[in-house]
């Protein structure tokens, strides 16, 4: 396999990885915080804003691979 070939699996890679991270990762942060609010209806207001942080975070991680796939993909 060349070179060419090589960057565009790895591409392909990086962006599968990272959206099933993502998503595995939004989706216990999204539970945990729910879970959380049905065992304290009261504590829904400080657990809104930090849950929202989180899945920001977690979503620039998924943005940053999608870049670097980008990036590889200019080098073919």
């Amino acid at each position: 396999m060349d070179a060419n070939g090589l960057l565009a699996l790895s591409s392909a890679l990086v962006l599968g990885i990272a959206a099933l991270g993502g998503a595995l990762a939004q989706g216990n942060a999204a539970a945990a915080a729910l879970e959380g609010i049905a065992r304290n209806p009261e504590a829904s207001g400080k657990l809104f804003v930090p849950m929202i942080i989180g899945l920001a975070l977690i979503e620039s991680l998924v943005i940053y691979a999608f870049v670097i796939a980008f990036l590889l993909q200019g080098k073919i």
